[in-house]
């Protein structure tokens, strides 16, 4: 009953404190910096299309209070959330091997028609470590995309749309079966699934740029993400906060994973490519890690954990981050979305991720972690 009521007390104030925000937030401040990788977006802010959102963290007691604070975000308004979908889907991975009784997170196995072999451990590792597509796929080859959505929708996670594999735009509704390894001698099977055709997405800004390559021949006509997945800042935050502090949820809204898988999780999550046995000078600490350090091949200090996931593809770069600096007793989310597509032409590989949408992400990340560093104190 002392759980409920202080769950219940928990929202009641996470309510209240996210309708006032008369203040200037932490947000507003770091948006008005004068760093010049923020201060050239947010002077032309249009071509953009950032969409931001920040989730101040208090406690009291044992009472987590989010305050959230948003720029922009939109969910009628579309962005291409490229690897983001990866990590519901790992969550929702895990999650399964409580209901199969012939696969758990070491359990070897390979699709059908393939000759990779892999574990669902190596596959989570994979995607937050260096967002390894194949990984992912795989991954979607056990749940299949009705699974994945209708899954989501349960926990209340809305709205999303997973509708085609990475790497690929496989327009294949049929999952492949997993051929499982039940020890030396004997291997198992799963069964395929077939998942409904996707609708059009009806959507703000669904149609992009101005053309498109496809087949080398250029296409002068917007370029059509309405088939494409969507998961929108809104939904990719409340995932986040549910795995990161899934005791703040009811129990129905929550993933179901034991206390190792949710470690096994939190750990792949923030350890750094190096750590997971990937070359460090091609896979640098701030890789996948766009905020704070995504512009810095410097080596992220140890006293920082960045428990995120990142995606960039077709011009647009996304990062949604649970940020911890236990030497300045600071913990803060952060989730943000950037468009950069000079010349409005997708497909061609021309986009300005190293000299504006990485930069500004991670001046980002820095301004807030300085002014929440100045809040603490």
């Amino acid at each position: 009953m002392k759980t409920n009521l202080l769950f219940f007390i928990s929202v009641t104030m996470i309510l209240s404190s996210c309708s006032n925000k008369n203040d200037t937030s932490i947000l507003e401040q770091a948006l008005a910096s004068g760093n010049p990788a923020i201060k050239r977006v947010m002077d032309t802010i249009a071509p953009y299309e950032v969409q931001i959102r920040y989730t101040q963290i208090d406690r009291i007691n044992d009472s987590v209070i989010f305050t959230d604070y948003d720029f922009q975000v939109d969910k009628e308004q579309y962005f291409y959330p490229a690897s983001t979908v990866k990590f519901p889907i790992a969550v929702l991975a895990l999650e399964r091997l409580n209901q199969t009784d012939s696969l758990d997170r070491n359990t070897k196995y390979y699709i059908e028609g393939d000759s990779i072999e892999s574990t669902i451990a190596q596959d989570v590792s994979q995607i937050f470590a260096v967002s390894d597509n194949l990984a992912n796929n795989r991954m979607l080859e056990l749940l299949g995309q009705d699974a994945i959505n209708q899954n989501l929708e349960k926990k209340g996670i809305r709205p999303v749309r997973i509708s085609h594999r990475l790497g690929y735009h496989s327009d294949d509704l049929k999952t492949k079966p997993l051929i499982i390894y039940l020890n030396d001698s004997t291997t198992g099977i799963t069964a395929p699934s077939i998942n409904t055709a996707p609708e059009p997405l009806v959507l703000g800004r669904i149609e992009k740029g101005n053309g498109f390559y496809e087949d080398d021949a250029l296409i002068n006509e917007p370029f059509d993400f309405s088939l494409k997945n969507y998961y929108p800042i809104t939904a990719q935050h409340e995932v986040l906060k549910r795995v990161i502090f899934p005791e703040m949820f009811a129990p129905e809204e929550r993933f179901d994973l034991s206390d190792e898988q949710h470690q096994f999780l939190l750990k792949s999550m923030y350890t750094l490519p190096r750590n997971a046995g990937y070359d460090s000078t091609e896979y640098y600490d701030g890789y996948c890690k766009f905020f704070l350090y995504g512009d810095t091949q410097e080596t992220i200090p140890d006293h920082i954990k960045i428990y995120n996931k990142v995606g960039f593809a077709y011009g647009t770069l996304t990062d949604c981050a649970y940020i911890v600096d236990s030497k300045n007793d600071v913990d803060f989310l952060l989730t943000a979305t950037i468009l950069v597509n000079k010349d409005g032409i997708f497909n061609d590989n021309i986009y300005e991720y190293d000299e504006i949408g990485i930069p500004f992400l991670a001046a980002l990340g820095r301004e807030i972690h300085t002014l929440e560093t100045a809040r603490k104190k």
